[in-house]
């Protein structure tokens, strides 16, 4: 399948679900079905469509890498959950725990309105 995502691809979906991440669970026909969901709860937790604007190409370093770090990060928990089986207990528990805390930190900087308006007023 195809890579569907705008600004979360499957390798950075892997790199964050790890090496104990489920097989089938990180291929990227498994990935798709949780991207295009992931990134649009982002454009509305953040009230903000950073899909127009990563497609419009308005979206600086900083901001690109926050997406992708967001959906990667939140499809990432998906996988875990899929099939938590490479892993204990204990290490998918952390996992978890981390992912959540890298989609928390990349929330705040999407949500964060000055830095919106500052993508806006480029759009103008």
């Amino acid at each position: 399948m195809a890579d569907l995502g705008i600004f979360t691809k499957n390798a950075d979906i892997q790199a964050l679900a790890g090496a104990n991440a489920g097989a089938t669970a990180k291929l990227t026909a498994a990935t798709d079905v949780y991207v295009l969901n992931v990134e649009a709860m982002i454009n509305v937790d953040s009230t903000f469509d950073y899909s127009a604007a990563w497609t419009a190409g308005t979206l600086d370093t900083t901001m690109r890498l926050a997406l992708t770090q967001a959906g990667a990060a939140k499809c990432a928990m998906y996988v875990v959950n899929a099939d938590p089986t490479g892993y204990s207990s204990r290490e998918a528990e952390t996992t978890l725990d981390f992912l959540n805390t890298l989609y928390d930190e990349s929330m705040k900087i999407l949500i964060d309105k000055d830095k919106q308006k500052y993508i806006q007023d480029g759009l103008t």
